[in-house]
């Protein structure tokens, strides 16, 4: 494969006070996914992560909990450790600033920086929030609180060192300006621009002397270094960057890097303290900062104090890792907040997961080896329904190289999830067990069967980074080796291996109410009551008739806002059935879907229209909003539901 160059990505590092929860961990499982999609491409990938372990915060809990700072922080950068390794994160860097030679080049970084008149003696006021580590003005409060956690803040006075960052604003605004791929998304960069640097950059704080965690200042021994060029400096120094002296060979290779990949919490940090540390030390500035949006369980922050937060491998407990990882690169935009509940969980796992991904994989490999013993070959008859599906499954691998530059890691994911849909609407269009009837079109069987073995394979390549355990499943499953990049150029790449003879779902079905019920045991929460009407006999069930059908035309009620008007194929006949779903899809959404209706309801007017049956949906309550579904089936149309 070509190699494309280098790429060099890092995540923000964790403080190391705790236990990250899973707002905290979404960071490290995008850095990975798109430091694996730019490995599959050719990319000389370098990845780095760690901890932030230095600060009042960990002095202060240190001491709660009877332990030295360090003593503490090896305990909580083990337990981070732990986490990123269990959702299978690829880095090849793990810093800790408690390490021996990140501190011997901070105390550098700082005394060059004050040897050259950057870094001035004075005293300070202000107030401070003790979480972020930050002094804060008076009007930058938000009702008397932290403007970034919200925590109540305090009046502290002190001898400090402070960096002269209005000395580099110009230089640093006429870069972002001439950058404008520097800060991602651009809201971010607006922001920087409008509310910090223009306005006027005040000089910062950049030693303590009110506690004594900290790196420090060599020549000033009751100063530490506080947590800016500290924590910042680790982009350089986990490369072995050396100041006034030689670099270390990865460093030269791999520096500047080409993606910081950080919370939007802390765009200021990267984008204004960093990029002029770096230009008052004569080093080249990183290509571009990302601040990503957060995880929300519901509409809330994710916080500990709150009682809300969800962890990591609680969730990897019910749904295993890359179900885990799915979740959360899925379901996060590019540049507004996600949203993370058990419930969610459970119902994207059904939906994408089990019935569009799963059902596809299993369904596929039953059908060879019913059909074919399990080996296809290579006689094929042609169809321009082949066309289709060849020129959707390539065109899958542009977007899906497209969204990643572009670092919508969550669209990257729905067009690989939507070629699998198209996977399986070919197998409603071709209808193989149809073809199996009559022994002359065994050539035009194996064809649709490959053409299905080779969509899954070529979604599963792109998929690899987002979920490497199950892609490997599906490459042993189908028994293939055509897993590189470069084997996404083509349609046809598959061998024809001869399948697993014993398919294994991928994701198996979650019963939505009994997971919860195992989901409030762990949480050591009771699960919420249930009313059930009233209980009915088998020969009542027995009156309903419901039958599977496919959305032939959806539109709306012209005189209704509400409603929706269906033209549904059950194979034998048409109906016209009307429902209340208007504000849950878009008519262009459900053509093309097949439903399950029942059959034998007496017709009826609704505000002028016939409906001749009644679509079946399931509907909850989640964070005070009502949530429907239209119930839906893999089944043949016209099959009956029992």
């Amino acid at each position: 494969m070509e190699n494309k160059g280098k790429y060099y990505i890092t995540t923000a590092i964790a403080y190391a006070s705790g236990k990250p929860h899973i707002g905290n961990t979404y960071e490290i499982i995008m850095a990975d996914a798109i430091a694996r999609y730019r490995r599959l491409q050719g990319y000389d990938v370098r990845f780095q992560t760690g901890t932030d372990e230095h600060g009042q915060k960990i002095e202060e809990k240190a001491k709660k909990a009877g332990m030295t700072p360090k003593e503490f922080v090896d305990v909580q950068a083990g337990e981070i450790k732990r986490i990123f390794d269990l959702m299978n994160t690829s880095y090849d860097k793990f810093i800790r600033t408690t390490d021996d030679y990140h501190e011997k080049e901070v105390q550098k970084i700082f005394k060059k920086l004050y040897d050259q008149g950057d870094i001035y003696k004075s005293e300070y006021e202000g107030w401070y929030c003790t979480p972020c580590e930050s002094f804060w003005t008076e009007s930058q409060l938000v009702d008397g609180k932290c403007p970034t956690c919200g925590a109540p803040v305090h009046m502290e006075k002190e001898e400090s060192y402070f960096f002269k960052l209005s000395k580099y604003q110009k230089q640093l605004e006429d870069y972002i300006e001439s950058h404008p791929e520097f800060i991602q998304p651009e809201s971010r960069k607006n922001e920087m621009l409008n509310n910090f640097i223009r306005p006027g950059l005040q000089d910062l704080c950049v030693s303590r002397t009110s506690f004594k965690w900290g790196i420090p200042v060599d020549f000033d021994d009751k100063h530490v270094v506080y947590v800016w060029i500290d924590a910042l400096s680790n982009y350089i120094t986990g490369l072995g960057f050396h100041l006034g002296g030689k670099n270390d060979e990865l460093y030269e290779k791999y520096w500047p890097a080409d993606l910081h990949l950080i919370g939007k919490d802390i765009v200021r940090f990267h984008t204004i303290y960093w990029p002029i540390m770096l230009m008052a030390i004569g080093e080249p500035l990183p290509k571009q900062v990302f601040g990503h949006p957060w995880m929300l369980v519901g509409e809330d922050k994710i916080s500990k104090s709150k009682g809300n937060a969800i962890y990591a491998d609680d969730l990897v407990r019910f749904f295993g890792v890359d179900a885990v990882r799915y979740y959360v690169l899925h379901e996060m935009p590019f540049a507004q907040d996600g949203t993370i509940t058990w419930e969610l969980m459970i119902e994207r796992i059904n939906s994408d997961l089990a019935n569009v991904f799963g059902n596809l994989v299993n369904r596929t490999i039953a059908m060879t080896n019913k059909y074919f013993d399990g080996q296809l070959n290579k006689e094929f008859v042609n169809d321009p329904l082949d066309d289709e599906l060849k020129e959707f499954a390539l065109h899958t691998v542009k977007t899906v190289d497209g969204k990643m530059d572009e670092l919508k890691v969550g669209d990257s994911l729905e067009a690989i999830l939507e070629l699998f849909r198209r996977c399986n609407k070919y197998i409603d269009e071709t209808a193989p067990w149809l073809l199996a009837k009559d022994e002359t079109n065994k050539a035009r069987l194996n064809t649709v069967l490959y053409n299905l073995l080779e969509g899954i394979r070529i979604g599963t390549v792109l998929l690899s980074s987002f979920m490497p355990e199950t892609a490997a499943k599906v490459y042993e499953q189908i028994n293939t080796e055509q897993t590189s990049y470069d084997s996404l150029k083509e349609f046809g790449a598959y061998e024809c291996s001869k399948v697993t003879d014993q398919p294994e779902p991928l994701f198996a079905r979650l019963d939505p109410e009994k997971t919860m019920e195992e989901v409030h045991a762990l949480l050591g929460s009771p699960a919420p009551k249930v009313e059930h009407k009233p209980e009915i006999e088998f020969p009542d069930f027995e009156k309903v008739e419901m039958v599977v059908g496919k959305v032939l035309e959806c539109k709306k009620h012209p005189d209704a806002d509400k409603i929706l008007v269906f033209q549904v194929d059950f194979g034998y006949e048409q109906r016209q059935i009307l429902s209340g779903v208007a504000q849950y899809y878009k008519p262009e959404e459900l053509v093309g879907r097949k439903v399950i209706a029942v059959m034998n309801l007496k017709p009826r007017k609704i505000r002028g229209l016939d409906s001749q049956g009644m679509l079946l949906s399931a509907v909850k309550e989640e964070n005070g909003k009502e949530k429907l579904e239209l119930l839906s089936s893999d089944m043949e149309i016209g099959s009956v539901v029992c």
